[in-house]
């Protein structure tokens, strides 16, 4: 992992090492048949409440770890009743020019956009309040200090979530939440209608299909009730099933460090690997290589943040805790895709910097 020692006690300086770093946080969002991406959530383990996740696909994209004061006043920019508030929590959030897809805020509140070939948002209507899919993590960020709020607040506005294209490829995702307590949601747009899995038991999360079908498909595997052995693929499901064996079969840590080493174990162990991208499948709707690029695990009890590129043998880690989320401080961005890689700690990396763009939604 790179200084491990400071896994324990993550107080050391940023550094940096020799090879290009490139990482991949948007394009979850954005993919038009990705079967990208995992996330797991282990909150049992009688230390941390963790949260890792896999970021897969067939391309890169720079972007950056952006550091969002309270303050900040957003507009989701859908029309007449676009939903507009000033932020209320500080946040750490994974930001490129598709919005946020990761992240999580000073409370201990964590976020994960995920693909969802399935997902259906509904056609745009502007008599509901709204805001377009590159907003929709960024406001739980910003207002919210833990899942039951985050999912008390959907149900009672029922606003709509309007996706958009980005270099012609439509969104269509779902979103992971969990806090610092170990609550957890997942939040799915079916058939235009509003689905949610909130509870602690929800601890795993890829792609298609719906998550209902995915808890469904899990009963037929060993060790959940079912005879059939673990899958092998790389496809969601498959992924879904492997995920949630790792996480059972989990040693109880007997440190911090160890923790944070067990949960990556899991997300790596459902990675995919590096392999030719075949962009005629891609285009026709066949299954495709979608490579893991990046990986983090949000540690939600001692707020850090930690990162590791598939292209990079190094982990860096930000302490959420030592960023500067006053009012007027400012947006502030840690460059990682630079001529060099970066280690360990880099909570003191962080620069001025202009916000960074948003998916524009489509209102049609």
């Amino acid at each position: 992992m790179g200084n491990g020692n400071l896994l324990a006690n993550p107080s050391g300086e940023c550094a940096v090492s020799g090879q290009l770093y490139l990482s991949m946080l948007s394009l979850c969002l954005l993919a038009p048949l990705g079967h990208a991406c995992s996330r797991v959530l282990w909150a049992d383990n009688g230390r941390l409440v963790l949260a890792g996740r896999n970021m897969d696909w067939i391309d890169s994209m720079p972007v950056g770890l952006y550091s969002l004061p309270r303050g900040l006043d957003q507009d989701a920019k859908t029309g007449p009743n676009t939903m507009k508030w000033k932020s209320r929590h500080g946040s750490l959030v994974a930001g490129s020019p598709a919005g946020v897809v990761d992240g999580m805020n000073e409370k201990g509140l964590a976020g994960h956009m995920l693909w969802l070939g399935v997902a259906d948002f509904g056609k745009y209507d502007p008599s509901r309040a709204s805001l377009g899919v590159g907003h929709w993590l960024q406001y739980q960020l910003d207002n919210f200090a833990t899942v039951a709020e985050a999912v008390a607040d959907m149900r009672a506005k029922n606003y709509q979530v309007v996706p958009g294209t980005f270099d012609g490829l439509k969104s269509s995702v779902h979103l992971a939440l969990e806090d610092s307590s170990g609550d957890s949601a997942v939040i799915e747009f079916l058939d235009e209608k509003l689905s949610i899995h909130h509870g602690r038991q929800f601890t795993i999360m890829t792609n298609d299909p719906p998550y209902g079908q995915q808890l469904a498909n899990l009963k037929q595997y060993k060790p959940f009730g079912g005879s059939k052995p673990l899958p092998g693929t790389t496809a969601a499901a498959d992924r879904f099933v492997r995920a949630a064996s790792y996480l059972v079969d989990l040693p109880k840590p007997g440190s911090d460090r160890e923790a944070v080493g067990e949960i990556f174990s899991v997300i790596r162990g459902v990675s995919q690997p590096f392999a030719p991208v075949d962009a005629a499948k891609l285009k026709a709707g066949q299954p495709h290589t979608s490579p893991t690029r990046w990986r983090t695990v949000s540690d939600l009890t001692r707020k850090i943040y930690f990162y590791e590129s598939t292209m990079s043998p190094n982990v860096i880690w930000v302490r959420v805790d030592a960023l500067d989320f006053k009012p007027g401080a400012g947006v502030r961005k840690l460059e990682v895709n630079g001529p060099t890689d970066l280690v360990g700690d880099c909570s003191g990396g962080f620069r001025e910097s202009k916000p960074f763009g948003v998916l524009s939604p489509e209102l049609k």
